[in-house]
């Protein structure tokens, strides 16, 4: 039998459930499904094997990746839809972190869980889990159990449109009885059954004429006015830049939305935040008018301090308007079409010169300065330098995947994204290990372009070792097979290291924060991968024509110092004083801090007062 999941009906009169289950999901834009087998979805994955190849199952090592990766699917442009198939019990824990990634990252997500037989429920069954009660905050748009046949038509319609329109998770239940039953595509026009529809429902686009001309006047009497711009302006790459040039205005970004702007432009001042860069904090700091294009950035001690500067706010979703910052202005649309009715309304006029002139001097120097740190030497590798380098070496059409943590930091604040290049990362969770799962999107997504992780050791021995297995795995079918793998070789959990010394004031806590060292390039070559070892400075500058022009993926194991100082941007006093006795208690890490410079680097961190 080979069901057809192509979405025009043509199922064959034996499918079953889980056959027709595929080909409505395929009518939704659903086409490659993360996951790891079990025998509570091999319904589906027995009906997966039916289509031949028209939808595609990505055997990945870990059910955490598969969610990940089915969020970065979306966040890579693979398709409007992301999708998880995953087992019973075990299966449906382990994915739940990747799809809390989804849903914090607002990326429509279906997952599909296994489940036990319905005639077994409640008889305390191998691996049966609750997962009505488990999935009911992470699906909390929808979640529901098909339990009879008729069902599987609305409730995969339900789930999808549910997850484009709010753009969060959905999840169904299944269990493994019911998937291997014969599927009614077309349930009996009587009371108690649903007849929907697979067509995706239209969201908003442009908010009232009358909100839209507010806006504009509010933003118009600025001389200092500052955008903010997130994930939710990517696709309007063209309109931010318009709206930023008759405004005058410089711009932040957050670090999903780091794509939407080109990041050579002197005005565009980069990321913001605790790893953001000192010209974002000074446009916050400074501006008196603040346009928020789909961002919600949370950090509210980066935002202007409240009372200096007036503020509108673009974004898709009503309920995350005001948040942060208190707006006078809120435009619930998409932003691109909302950025041009602005644009209108905005008309032409003075536009105030002097204002970005000051911001483009700041991010020039701070940009100057951060090459200069990232040149200094260091034990062994300075890894600001391998970032720095990889500025400058990037293809065009590259693809970036961000782990969390320092390499997290030295992205923000090294590398000069620019139009037609794809970046992401774990933005609200947080999470660590979510870089791999989402190169592997990526490059699935776009398997001729070329692919670049960037990860901390830390991560690297969470899943990324066992996900090079995967790499390995899929490698030979890219049509592009540069997959270059930077792994941060510190020994260090260096991230919470530093946060334990600013934010605690106690020392490196090597029972906590010490890592083991991994020959990570061996274990890419033993997988038949390539491998290069970065331990001196010397070898940086022809590291990634090297890596980028292999004929095969690449991992390059950099040892890095642990010592190099990774602070925020506005260093508070208290912060200072905490870091300082940190270093002083006996830090293990304090003879290079302080040859790294600290004290130096501290007094540059004077707090400022508020508006100077």
């Amino acid at each position: 039998m080979s069901a057809d999941p192509t979405g025009d009906g043509r199922l064959p009169r034996d499918a079953t459930v889980a056959d027709y289950i595929v080909a409505r999901l395929a009518e939704w834009g659903v086409h490659r499904y993360y996951g790891y087998p079990g025998d509570g979805i091999n319904g589906m994955t027995s009906a997966l094997q039916r289509t031949e190849g028209r939808a595609r199952f990505v055997q990945v090592r870990h059910e955490e990746t598969a969610g990940f990766a089915a969020s970065a699917h979306v966040k890579y442009g693979g398709g409007p839809l992301g999708c998880v198939v995953v087992t019973s019990g075990p299966g449906a824990i382990h994915v739940l972190n990747g799809l809390y990634d989804a849903k914090l990252d607002h990326q429509p997500v279906v997952a599909l869980l296994g489940h036990t037989a319905l005639p077994a429920e409640g008889g305390g069954y191998y691996q049966e889990v609750d997962l009505l009660a488990l999935y009911k905050d992470v699906a909390s748009a929808f979640l529901a159990q098909l339990d009879d046949p008729s069902q599987a038509r609305h409730l995969v319609d339900r789930a999808c449109r549910t997850a484009l329109a709010r753009r969060t998770v959905t999840a169904l239940v299944l269990p493994s009885d019911v998937q291997d039953e014969p599927a009614v595509p077309e349930p009996p026009y009587a009371h108690g059954y649903y007849h929907t529809s697979a067509v995706p429902s239209s969201m908003p686009t442009v908010p009232p004429e009358e909100e839209v001309r507010r806006a504009a006047e509010v933003l118009r009497g600025g001389e200092k006015v500052a955008m903010l711009v997130g994930q939710g302006a990517l696709g309007a790459e063209d309109e931010v830049r318009r709206v930023a040039d008759r405004l005058g205005a410089g711009v932040a970004t957050a670090l999903l939305g780091f794509t939407a702007v080109d990041h050579r432009e002197p005005w565009v001042t980069g990321a913001i935040g605790l790893l953001g860069s000192r010209p974002s904090w000074q446009l916050m700091q400074e501006c008196d008018r603040l346009l928020i294009v789909g961002s919600n950035m949370p950090y509210s001690e980066f935002y202007p301090p409240q009372g200096r500067a007036r503020a509108v706010q673009i974004d898709l979703d009503g309920s995350r308007m005001g948040l942060r910052y208190p707006t006078e202005v809120n435009l619930t649309g998409d932003a691109a079409p909302t950025l041009r009715a602005l644009l209108r309304e905005l008309g032409t006029g003075p536009v105030p010169t002097a204002w970005r002139a000051t911001l483009a001097d700041a991010t020039s120097k701070w940009r100057r300065s951060q090459r200069e740190v990232a040149e200094q030497p260091a034990n062994p590798v300075n890894p600001q330098l391998l970032f720095a380098t990889l500025d400058d070496a990037l293809p065009d059409d590259a693809m970036l995947a961000v782990d969390c943590g320092t390499a997290t930091a030295w992205y923000a604040r090294h590398v000069r994204v620019r139009p037609g290049m794809l970046a992401s990362l774990s933005g609200t969770l947080l999470s660590m290990g979510g870089a791999m799962p989402y190169a592997l999107a990526a490059k699935f997504a776009h398997p001729d372009r070329p692919l670049i992780a960037l990860i901390g050791d830390g991560a690297m021995q969470m899943n990324g070792v066992n996900e090079l297995i995967t790499v390995s795995k899929y490698w030979r079918e890219w049509a592009d097979p540069r997959f270059v793998v930077l792994v941060l070789n510190n020994r260090d959990l260096s991230f919470v290291s530093w946060e334990q010394r600013s934010g605690e004031g106690t020392p490196m806590f090597p029972a906590s924060q010490d890592l083991p060292d991994v020959a990570y390039h061996r274990w890419a070559e033993v997988l038949g991968l390539g491998g290069v070892l970065v331990d001196s400075p010397d070898q940086v500058p022809d590291l990634w024509r090297r890596a980028l022009s292999a004929d095969r993926p690449v991992v390059v194991n950099a040892v890095v110092d642990p010592a190099e100082l990774m602070l925020p941007p506005h260093f508070t006093a208290e912060q200072a004083r905490k870091t300082a006795a940190a270093v002083l208690r006996g830090d293990s890490d304090r003879t290079e801090i302080l040859r790294r410079g600290l004290p130096s680097v501290l007094a540059t961190y004077r707090p400022r007062r508020r508006g100077r």
